[in-house]
């Protein structure tokens, strides 16, 4: 009984899954399923884990801290059974880990692995394995474009795609053109940061992401908004970030 009262450990289980399942995936391993054997038992449940949030602001992390991370975003997969539809892990991912959640969750609507700097030819494995996933959030990675083509022709059902300040330095438009030929059904892009794309490049976007409503260009200086362009974008696109806009923090670029 806690000091107020509440017997923790009486509650109905799906009392205690509504309560727990607000909590963050680390809080659960490392804190709530020791509360008491009732919410050990609820933690083991797979729909505790269709959902799985170690979004997290370490930034640097030290190699015992991200193996640390590591074994337990593999442990929290495994207890989902399959059922895991979406995760988000910042800073610690590595290729292993992402070929490991592509092979359990073959259901996976939602992968942001912002940061992950550790994740190189593991997107384009694990691409395959993943044909409904529909958003996608690979801001401040490294990737080839041709691993952009491999995930548009893999998930055709893609509608969301960040890809805010990349590590990787792309020469012109090269990365925009595999956009825009291999993502037809984007709605949502996020492009903001972006030092490489021309007019050219959006261009190629705008032609071939033609369901297209929110697109971030914040920072995106190469660009040129005016004349045709300017007036295309306003005629097609519902929320546009043009490149001057404002921006909100380090975070701004999950503004969607």
């Amino acid at each position: 009984m806690t000091k107020d009262g509440r017997y923790w450990a009486g509650l109905p289980p799906e009392l205690t899954w509504s309560i727990l399942r607000h909590l963050g995936t680390v809080d659960i391993l490392e804190k709530a399923q020791k509360v008491c054997k009732s919410w050990h038992s609820v933690c083991k449940e797979p729909s505790m884990w269709r959902k799985i949030n170690m979004h997290n602001d370490l930034g640097f992390m030290d190699f015992l801290t991200r193996s640390r991370h590591v074994a337990m975003c593999r442990n929290a997969v495994d207890r989902s059974q399959g059922g895991l539809v979406e995760i988000d892990i910042w800073y610690f991912g590595t290729d292993s880990l992402l070929n490991h959640i592509a092979d359990s969750s073959r259901n996976l609507r939602t992968l942001r692995i912002a940061m992950c700097h550790e994740v190189n030819d593991g997107l384009l494995q694990a691409a395959g394995k993943l044909p409904f996933l529909e958003e996608l959030d690979i801001s401040y990675c490294s990737f080839e474009e041709e691993t952009l083509k491999a995930v548009g022709k893999s998930c055709p059902n893609l509608k969301t795609l960040k890809l805010n300040y990349p590590v990787l330095s792309y020469s012109d438009d090269e990365f925009a053109i595999a956009i825009a030929g291999s993502m037809p059904e984007l709605r949502n892009l996020q492009l903001s940061g972006n030092p490489y794309m021309s007019n050219r490049g959006l261009r190629a976007i705008l032609d071939g992401c033609l369901h297209l409503e929110h697109l971030d260009l914040r920072e995106c200086w190469r660009l040129d908004l005016v004349g045709d362009l300017e007036k295309l974008c306003a005629e097609r696109i519902r929320v546009l970030r043009r490149p001057g806009d404002p921006t909100s923090g380090p975070h701004h670029m999950f503004w969607l």
